[in-house]
């Protein structure tokens, strides 16, 4: 159990910018091999804290095999996009959530993740996304199909029962054109870290 401080680390640092307005605050989460929850193994989740102290975020890791039409009915909305839709999480899996880049703060209401990359499921941003695609889109937005969310002091808990590495967001993870591999990547990663840090003098 004294290991939970140091793990917690880069996860308490982050969420304490959140206090401040538009101070960016995403973290990776990376499931443990073995985490029992099959909503969440072998998963790869984008999260960030909430005004109200909750943690909200999306899997980045679990693309569906749904289009964005069969989630949407209304064509106006889902005729220009072709690419894929992510399962995010569990929580209002038929809502969308968009993670998106953007120079300047978004008009409608979004969650600051890292410098000009921003998460919502407000209509005025996913609608806008939708209606005015950019060239590139692939690389400028992604879709997802729900969230996942923790109640105030929840993840925390499963961290300190060996549930999740933490590690720092990219905003090259974050719109990887293939994440067919994240997750076994990034707990080599995190292996990496550990071993650095257990043979350190």
């Amino acid at each position: 159990m004294a290991r939970w401080p140091a793990l917690l680390l880069l996860l308490v640092a982050t969420f304490a910018a959140a206090q401040e307005p538009q101070v960016a605050n995403g973290v990776l989460l990376v499931a443990k091999p073995g985490l029992p929850d099959p909503r969440f193994s072998e998963t790869v989740v984008l999260v960030t804290r909430a005004p109200d102290l909750q943690t909200v975020g999306v899997i980045l890791n679990r693309p569906l095999r749904m289009t964005l039409s069969q989630i949407i009915a209304d064509e106006s909305l889902t005729r220009n996009y072709t690419g894929p839709v992510f399962f995010g999480g569990p929580v209002m899996e038929r809502s969308i959530v968009a993670l998106f880049r953007s120079e300047r703060e978004p008009a409608a209401p979004a969650f600051h993740v890292l410098k000009g990359v921003y998460l919502s499921m407000h209509p005025g941003n996913v609608e806008r996304l939708l209606r005015e695609p950019r060239e590139g889109y692939p690389n400028y937005f992604r879709l997802y199909a729900g969230f996942s969310g923790w109640a105030p002091s929840q993840l925390e808990s499963e961290i300190e029962r060996d549930s999740w590495y933490v590690l720092p967001a990219s905003e090259a993870l974050l719109f990887r054109a293939d994440t067919a591999g994240m997750w076994e990547e990034l707990l080599e990663r995190t292996r990496g870290k550990r071993a650095a840090l257990y043979s350190s003098p």
